[in-house]
């Protein structure tokens, strides 16, 4: 079971600080997981700059420019926010069973460990 999901609210942990630039702090919505979940695209975070040749399309409009949108970041430079504290935490797995038809189910269910400090 992945410890991250599109929908999450993550927060990134590692990088430049806010005042240098950089993304270390803020906090945005799963967008995406990519590469097997080695990989995530977070809303509003690691925004990149692309610059397209210009063209043509087939309608006789040109194409091309400077587009901006969000990078991939890898998943450990990330972390789950809890969603009552709205802080960073770990995230742990408990064994549950559920009884759906009279059938018992066990099944992993994620949830926000307790932490003290910020990570």
């Amino acid at each position: 079971m992945a410890k991250i999901k599109k929908g999450d609210l993550v927060q990134v942990i590692t990088g430049a600080k806010q005042d240098r630039g950089g993304d270390r702090g803020k906090q945005g919505k799963v967008l995406e997981v990519i590469e097997g979940g080695k990989r995530v695209v977070v809303e509003g975070i690691n925004y990149v700059k692309r610059h397209n040749r210009v063209g043509q399309s087939q309608r006789g409009t040109k194409t091309g420019g400077i587009e901006t949108y969000e990078a991939p970041i890898h998943i450990s430079n990330v972390a789950l926010v809890d969603p009552e504290t709205k802080k960073p935490t770990r995230v742990g797995f408990r064994v549950e069973e559920k009884v759906k038809d009279g059938v018992k189910k066990t099944v992993r269910v994620r949830y926000a460990k307790k932490s003290g400090k910020d990570i």
